[in-house]
Formats: structure tokens, C-alpha cells, sequence
């Protein structure tokens, strides 16, 4: 553990250090940044891509890839489960 009586004072320190930061004034944008911003991101081209705007989200590529993996199944679930008691070959017990 450290010890707290070699440093005398941190606390007050730490407490004057914290109200000097409150106190200093909120930094500002220059202004007229945000409408410049949004004049340049309006004059770009979008980026040209060969997938749909809906295929570039994450959750709905994970979406169809999820539908495409239960749908893509081998139709086992839609057998009817061999019964247990009727095996496929009889059980050999005993080799003569």
C-alpha cells in the first residue's frame, strides 16, 4: 500500500489542480466549421461501390448471412428421426 503521510498536501494539490481545469473556458471550433464541414461533405461524390447501401451495414450482412446458413441446411431437420429401437444392421454380439 502507499503511504499516504510521505505525501502531505496531494489532495489539496490534486483538488487545486482539478478546480484551475474547471474553471478554464470551454475550447471552441473556429467559426463556421461545422458549415464548412458540412459543405464539403455534401460536394464528394459517394463512393462508388458494386454492393447495395444496405449490404455496406454490418448487421444486415450478419442478418442475411445468418438466414443463408439456416436456410442452407441439408434437410435433416425435416426428416423424421429413425426410431431407437430399429437399427439400421443388427448388433453383433458374438463372432462364431
Amino acid at each position: 500500500m502507499s503511504d499516504s503521510t510521505s505525501r502531505p498536501g496531494s489532495d489539496e494539490a490534486w483538488e487545486e489542480l482539478l478546480r484551475q481545469l474547471r474553471n478554464q473556458s470551454k475550447a471552441q471550433p473556429p467559426p463556421f466549421f461545422y458549415a464548412r464541414v458540412q459543405a464539403r461533405l455534401a460536394a464528394e461524390p459517394a463512393p462508388a461501390s458494386w454492393l447495395p447501401g444496405w449490404a455496406r451495414r454490418p448487421a444486415y450482412a450478419a442478418l442475411l448471412g445468418a438466414l443463408v446458413l439456416a436456410v442452407s441446411g441439408d434437410g435433416a431437420a425435416l426428416r423424421p428421426a429413425k426410431l431407437a429401437s430399429q437399427p439400421s444392421q443388427p448388433a453383433l454380439l458374438f463372432s462364431h
